[in-house]
């Protein structure tokens, strides 16, 4: 029996978030299901690090889930295991040159991984790590 955790981000601005997600960290779109007013995004269906992440814009009317911008935060970071130490630098520069903000800069911790974090456009937490050595 296959057992997977996944993801599934509520976003104010899922559309936007989605090429964020291209740029920062060569995700690819696998679908996008839009509202029937085509202003927000009922689903979408990202391939990220070989894993699916799942989006959608809030929708407060149906009393669904709310976005870190509407919480004015996020209750849980994303964490991306990296093969390499040297590669943790260069993939937090790439998102913050997609508009992400670091908000913990990259370094060698004490459990043996370097690890920085940073904050999307859309309030989510990413870490990146890999192991030193």
């Amino acid at each position: 029996m296959a057992i997977t955790l996944g993801a599934y981000l509520t976003i104010d601005g899922a559309a936007a978030a989605i090429d964020f997600y291209k740029a920062a960290f060569g995700a690819q779109e696998v679908r996008r299901m839009p509202a029937e007013d085509g202003r927000k995004l009922l689903h979408a269906e990202l391939t990220l690090f070989g894993q699916t992440l799942m989006i959608a814009d809030e929708f407060p009317e149906y009393g669904a889930m709310k976005s870190p911008a509407t919480l004015g935060g996020t209750t849980f970071n994303m964490i991306v295991g990296l093969e390499k130490a040297a590669d943790v630098d260069a993939a937090l520069a790439r998102a913050v040159q997609a508009g992400g903000t670091i908000t913990m800069p990259a370094e060698d911790m004490f459990w043996g991984d370097r690890f920085g974090m940073l904050r999307d456009p859309f309030g989510h937490m990413w870490g990146v790590g890999a192991p030193v050595g």
